[in-house]
């Protein structure tokens, strides 16, 4: 059989973060191994469960391009498998009807624990064979009353649980819909995974799973179960610590390798090295390197990995994800410089692809007004004669190329017999808008020559109005 392993989220919500973890090191695993890895939709919960919420998995799943191999299987789609599971292990004697109502099985985790006992149901209708009529009833799997559960686990080593911790767990409700431990038991067995990857909160439903598969003489896959994630505060991560959906991530300007690559070191690690390639990480992987204690998330880190790839991935692949950014931001990219170029002068002075959007607007769109502080320090009259005379020679220019422009700037400089500063501050300004920009040479090629000539106007009449008022 080869190697199967899964990701079964459950469609109430966004991908978060620890999804997309428990997702990654399943499918690098599989990936390794030359195995499958299972989309698995377990959308049983009627109530909470949308198609909003279906989508949100898929785009995260698709953004971070963990393709799956087989599904998206959806349990809605397989009630008729579980109810014949139900029966088979009804009819082996595996499983039986309970008329406990609710308010009995309160009653009896109050009397355990007023007696310092384990909370459970007590098997009332374990071996009682005097139905009622018309009454309605669960279905509960008779678990072993003796002997224990070990569970061979790939990151935490060998847990043992024994069976007298258990209780019989209901496996149909009174509806006759099944429970999560029965369908995912069912869909593990039929699918043929062989490794179950998931967070830790599910090591209390492992032992439970076990029990019914060996009841229904199935094979046992083996666990893997992932340690938390907590916040930078140490609590478990949740909203209040910002984005953890992983589309806000892209939202925020993350690229997907980069959150890519900091969810792997998430919890797992291979010597000191920081930076993955996609092929690194599943040539490198492997469950038994994963962290038994729980990963603190840090906002810092992801930056500094999600700065790394913004700079050394392929500018072209890079302006892709920009784009998007830049039609989010409202600014048509049809007219001005290719965006990788844009990539190229921006990449080093950014944090994020938002924040690379927001910085270069001026390429693409003239600006409305001057930053303020850049007009009163740089657009003063002492430079209106540089600013035209430095217009005079780009205007003058068969060539529009960075270099011709910065010799322009030179040649302004040497004549009016004034620093560099003087000439390209206000020359930046005029461009821009702003006193911040890439290189001014290379800034003024990646606009076009007309459009940088009538900006150097736009300066002049701000100065000349300001010379007015004075």
């Amino acid at each position: 059989m080869s190697l199967t392993t899964r990701f079964a989220p459950s469609p109430t919500g966004y991908l978060h973060v620890g999804g997309a973890r428990t997702a990654l090191y399943s499918w690098l695993y599989a990936k390794k191994n030359g195995g499958d890895f299972i989309l698995r939709i377990e959308d049983t919960d009627l109530e909470r469960s949308t198609q909003e919420s279906v989508d949100a998995i898929m785009d995260g799943m698709n953004w971070l391009n963990l393709e799956w191999t087989k599904g998206p299987y959806f349990q809605t789609e397989r009630f008729d498998r579980y109810k014949e599971v139900i029966q088979q292990l009804i009819d082996s004697g595996n499983a039986y009807r309970c008329y406990c109502t609710p308010e009995e099985v309160e009653a009896m985790r109050e009397e355990a624990r007023a007696n310092g006992e384990k909370e459970k149901y007590n098997g009332m209708w374990r071996d009682r064979t005097d139905y009622p009529e018309d009454k309605p009833y669960v279905i509960r799997f008779k678990n072993p009353l003796d002997g224990n559960v070990v569970i061979n686990d790939l990151v935490k080593g060998d847990i043992t649980i024994a069976n007298e911790e258990l209780d019989d767990l209901i496996i149909a409700r009174s509806d006759g819909s099944p429970t999560y431990n029965l369908t995912v038991v069912v869909d593990d067995w039929d699918m043929g995974v062989t490794h179950v990857v998931r967070g830790d909160d599910h090591v209390n439903n492992t032992p439970r799973q076990i029990n019914i598969l060996k009841a229904l003489d199935a094979p046992l896959p083996e666990y893997a179960h992932i340690p938390m994630i907590l916040g930078d505060d140490g609590k478990r991560l949740s909203k209040r610590h910002g984005a953890v959906s992983v589309m806000q991530y892209r939202d925020d300007g993350y690229l997907p390798e980069a959150l890519l690559n900091y969810l792997v070191r998430l919890g797992w690690s291979h010597g000191d090295q920081e930076i993955f390639s996609r092929e690194e990480m599943i040539e490198l992987f492997d469950l038994t390197g994963c962290n038994r204690a729980p990963s603190a998330f840090n906002t810092e880190k992801l930056i500094w990995v999600n700065q790394h790839y913004m700079k050394n991935l392929a500018p072209s692949y890079v302006a892709e994800h920009l784009a998007w950014h830049m039609a989010d931001q409202g600014i048509n990219t049809e007219t001005g410089p290719d965006l990788a170029e844009v990539v190229k002068v921006q990449a080093d002075r950014v944090k994020t692809l938002k924040e690379m959007a927001q910085i270069s607007r001026y390429f693409y769109q003239e600006y409305n007004e001057f930053d303020a502080t850049a007009l009163k320090k740089h657009l003063r009259p002492v430079a209106q004669q540089p600013l035209e005379v430095v217009k005079t020679k780009l205007a003058a220019l068969t060539e529009w190329s960075a270099e011709n422009i910065h010799q322009a700037i030179n040649d302004t400089a040497d004549e009016l017999e004034v620093g560099m500063g003087k000439v390209g501050m206000p020359l930046r300004v005029a461009a821009t808008g702003a006193g911040n920009s890439p290189s001014l040479d290379v800034t003024l090629a990646l606009l076009a020559k007309d459009v940088v000539l009538a900006r150097i106007d736009k300066a002049l009449a701000a100065i000349a109005e300001r010379i007015a008022n004075s």
